[in-house]
């Protein structure tokens, strides 16, 4: 048999020139091999030993767009039969296999493809590639009644989840279905209809496995620590006898064209803030004039320079945030306008506002700065993209598919740096301007007032509570496997091997003379630099009856400096490329950064403006004041924030303020005042409680000179952070039922207050809960999503920080499964108490044992490690230290471990959904009568 049948050897070595002034320039490669074998599969390897662990991703060029109207939602569907079973692989096998191993997995599928993906230390290379070279060619005998009719009551519940229980969620199957004519590939939604995924069967699916999941319609990508010759020869064993499909044509481009504008509303039940979306279609993706809208989303929109900004945001205040982006798609694309509108904002007005925006657009035109900011920022999202192995791996999947090679990556950016003003203006006036589009107003229910002028009701599809749709899944008699031919034994799973040796990174620490404890990783795979400097203090230091001071005092500190306006500011960060971003959270404020290396000292000497130079804008005030207000307007109808915020106030006690959100109330940010703000700056912010974190290439003496100036001019002050009580758990169960009428889900969150991060038994309760909630493995997900079908994912978790922790499982489930969900929940964390086997402890040892060659793949992990130490005053070898408390555990410290912890008899239970139909069956769980909670 030949080998290779096309044979390639390719190095994307990539000079990204910046579009700043000094024309720097940043040299970066990217090594691959690529072959293809007999039966088409496109095969690509990247070796990259800077971690001992191998990545496999499979791009398979069919997506929802194959799918005909009738027979929606086949692609995803079948992207979750794909990790069931298959000839030689047991049912549920696939994920259990691969944590078993210290790995991780998972798939995704869009409008035009679908990838699977292994991230697996390098000995189970093998392994993973057994594991998909089976679902690949050996799965289709497997699909049987049972098992399909279980998935697809997951997906319809992940539609319930992501689509049919939230604020606008059927806001794109309005705009697609009036945009897209009947029949296009873009006219129906990826989950797809509720009733096709009702209606499916066993053999529509098997159909679209043969026509679609063929080697020749497939890039195989594997990078990492491999060796080629040994890799190749895995391939060529596994995958090179699965017989190719018939021959598959890519789509051709499908564009539309409006002859009117059309105009639709729906009253969304859970939304309680207007949006208003409009969509202009526009061509497909790689296209010349696809590159040039993408700029022209971000000069409409991004920034306090943006039109959209101007009129939307600053002058009219009808929102706090205006979006505005090209969507280019294999086959077609849109041009789109988002805006949530504040609270009780006329959507007519916004209308009005966005083309008063583009007229503003048009008599300002575009400068040589736009652009350069805009390509500045591309640069830097390039390198954020490949910083890992997967990452990597997905991108060179991606252009081969799509674009005929992996080396497209050049021409792809090529193709960006090439764009220029004339381009966008000409795509504006090509696709936009006077040009008929498609319009959404979704409102909340009740308030029609706010539709835009000369809409029309859309038909929206909403599924009964009492009548949910449910697949039976019938007892049946177990169906035998017919095996499929292969050359060797595939039945036989590959040894691993011995654990590869894990070299954790050097971490240096050092000090300022201000008190500023610096810690440090080196880095250089890719030419960034990540830092963070996280000031203690947060929330904490808000007075009680004026919380969400600390999160405006944060907001308002990138909101221009004493020698910058706003406008200034932005700009200046924009043009680096960078990202520099303050966030207010519940124990900390911190200064996150993201930037070439080469921009390193200039994002430094910014930070220093923004620490210690504060410019206290009065409009920023009012505007940051604003957009939190009507945040937390829009987060009365988020079911899980009701969950969450119900959970804390049970938890903590209503005056605690562990119990308020670290953003504070609409009645405290109402009464925040600018000195309020300057206050709590002058009296908090102090070196003696910061800590810097780098992980990127620059040496501790660059470091230490770039913030030399911030040393010298920061002075410490005496902040004593406060402490709090932390209540007790209560001394019996009780429900706390928050009540959203029509809620197609229940949102159920059950827990109490736990560990902090300091206890001596934090470390053990991580892995005690593993096989009960910390995994896709974990009992409560397969019983509540893979066997009962009831909903999309069950999880349980301790947390912990300085002050408190907490253990929480949780899970959205079917409306009208509340009840046995709540029952499961109940019996399996108690019978979990009496202990697991055997072979449950050797799984969690050796999937949490094994993953510690993924803890140092890339930037940001490596960050949060640096973090976690200087937050916990963690010693540097904290998870080295993790994984021997696993290691030594035995079965009988799991069950004293989980008898201590796990106590279902004084635990809150908080359920939030549609009280009419679910409130009162609640009563039969035998913990006393529901408490129906006042939102």
């Amino acid at each position: 048999m030949k080998k290779f049948a096309i044979y390639a050897i390719g190095i994307l070595f990539l000079m990204l020139v910046s579009c700043t002034s000094s024309g720097e320039k940043t040299d970066f490669s990217i090594d691959y091999e690529k072959y293809t074998l007999d039966n088409g599969l496109d095969v690509i390897l990247h070796i990259d030993k800077s971690d001992p662990i191998a990545s496999v991703a499979i791009q398979y060029h069919v997506g929802s767009n194959r799918e005909n109207t009738g027979r929606t939602g086949f692609a995803h569907l079948f992207e979750h039969m794909m990790f069931q079973q298959s000839e030689n692989v047991g049912e549920d096998q696939f994920f259990k296999k691969i944590q078993a191993a210290g790995g991780t997995l998972n798939g995704g599928t869009n409008s035009d493809g679908t990838v699977y993906y292994e991230i697996v230390p390098k000995n189970a290379l093998e392994m993973a590639l057994w594991l998909e070279s089976d679902r690949m060619g050996y799965l289709i005998n497997t699909v049987t009644l049972s098992a399909f009719a279980n998935q697809q009551n997951v997906v319809q519940n992940e539609k319930r989840q992501m689509v049919d229980n939230r604020p606008y969620g059927h806001n794109s199957w309005v705009m697609d279905r009036n945009l897209y004519p009947e029949g296009h590939p873009y006219s129906w939604q990826v989950i797809g209809e509720m009733e096709d995924l009702f209606n499916a069967t066993v053999e529509d699916v098997k159909e679209f496995h043969a026509t679609f999941y063929g080697p020749n319609n497939a890039t195989l990508v594997i990078a990492g620590d491999i060796n080629l010759e040994e890799t190749r020869a895995l391939v060529e064993k596994y995958f090179s006898e699965i017989p190719g499909g018939d021959p598959m044509q890519d789509m051709e481009p499908m564009l539309v064209t409006l002859n009117e504008t059309k105009k639709l509303y729906h009253e969304d039940n859970f939304a309680k803030t207007p949006r208003l979306t409009m969509a202009w279609p526009t061509v497909e993706q790689y296209t010349k004039d696809a590159y040039a809208l993408n700029f022209l989303g971000q000069l409409l929109s991004s920034g306090k320079k943006s039109p959209m900004y101007k009129v939307l945001v600053k002058e009219k205040k009808l929102t706090s945030r205006a979006s505005a982006y090209n969507r280019s798609r294999e086959l077609a694309g849109s041009f789109r306008v988002t805006i949530n509108a504040n609270a009780d904002i006329s959507l007519a007005d916004v209308e009005d506002a966005i083309f008063e925006s583009l007229e503003l657009f048009e008599e300002e035109g575009i400068t040589e700065n736009d652009m350069e900011r805009i390509k500045a920022g591309l640069e830097t999202g390039f390198y954020n993209s490949i910083s890992s192995i997967l990452g990597k791996g997905f991108q060179m999947a991606r252009y081969n598919e799509y674009a005929g090679s992996p080396s497209f990556i050049e021409e792809d950016i090529a193709n960006i740096q090439a764009v220029t003003i004339e381009d966008v203006l000409r795509v504006y006036e090509s696709y936009v301007k006077d040009k008929p589009f498609v319009s959404t107003s979704f409102v909340p229910k009740g308030s029609m007032g706010l539709v835009a002028v000369n809409s029309v009701k859309a038909e929206v599809v909403e599924e009964s509570i009492t009548d949910a749709t449910e697949v039976t899944q019938e007892e049946t008699e177990e169906e035998e496997i017919v095996l499929t031919p292969s050359s060797f034994d595939r039945s036989v799973e590959p040894e691993m091997g011995p654990d590869p040796v894990v070299v954790p990174p050097e971490i240096w620490s050092d000090e300022l003379s201000n008190g500023i404890n610096v810690y440090g990783i080196a880095y250089d795979e890719v030419p960034l630099v990540n830092y963070s400097l996280v000031i203690k203090g947060g929330h904490l230091l808000d007075q009680p009856e004026l919380p969400g001071v600390a999160y405006l005092v944060a907001e308002l500190l990138t909101e221009g400096t004493a020698t910058k306006t706003p406008e200034e500011l932005e700009e200046a960060i924009d043009m680096l490329g960078a990202s520099i971003n303050v966030y207010g959270g519940e124990q900390s404020i911190s200064i996150n950064v993201n930037t070439l290396a080469r921009n390193f000292e200039s994002t430094v000497a910014l930070v220093e403006e923004i620490l210690l130079e504060p410019r206290w804008d009065e409009e920023q005030f009012e505007l940051a004041k604003s957009r939190v207000t009507n945040n937390i307007k829009r987060n009365v109808a988020n079911p899980n924030y009701l969950a969450y915020i119900t959970f804390n106030k049970l938890a903590f006690g209503e005056e605690n303020p562990m119990a308020v959100p670290s953003y504070g109330t609409l009645e405290s940010i109402e009464a925040i005042t600018m000195e309020d703000l300057q206050n709590y700056y002058e009296n908090n912010l102090s070196p003696s409680l910061a800590s810097l974190h780098m992980v990127g290439p620059i040496p501790l003496v660059d470091i230490k000179a770039a913030f030399e100036s911030i040393n010298t001019r920061w002075e410490s002050k005496d902040v004593v952070l406060p402490e709090f009580e932390i209540p007790g758990n209560p001394d019996s169960p009780v429900i706390y039922f928050v009540d959203v009428p029509g809620a197609k889900q229940s949102v159920i969150q059950i827990g109490n207050l736990a560990l902090t991060r300091s206890h001596s038994d934090y470390d053990a309760v991580q892995t005690m809960n593993y096989k009960l909630g910390g995994s896709f493995s974990s009992f409560l997900n397969l019983i509540l999503r893979e066997e009962k079908g009831f909903t999309y994912g069950a999880r349980s978790s301790f947390s912990g920080n300085n002050i408190y922790g907490t253990f929480q499982a949780s899970s959205s489930v079917r409306s009208n499964a509340t009840l046995e969900s709540m029952e499961i929940f109940t019996e399996e964390m108690n019978k979990y108490r009496e202990g697991i086997s055997k072979e449950d402890l050797d799984f969690t040892k050796d999937a949490l044992l094994k993953s510690n060659a993924r803890q140092f793949e890339n930037m940001r992990s490596l960050l949060g490690m640096l973090e976690s130490i200087s937050n916990y005053n963690l010693p540097f070898d904290y998870l080295t230290l993790q994984q021997e408390v696993t290691g030594s555990m035995t079965l009988e410290e799991h069950k004293s471990l989980a008898q201590k912890y796990i106590q279902p008899q004084n635990m809150y239970y908080v359920v939030v959904g549609d009280a009419a139909t679910q409130l009162e069956p609640l009563k039969s769980l035998g913990i006393g009568d529901p408490v129906l909670v006042e939102k």
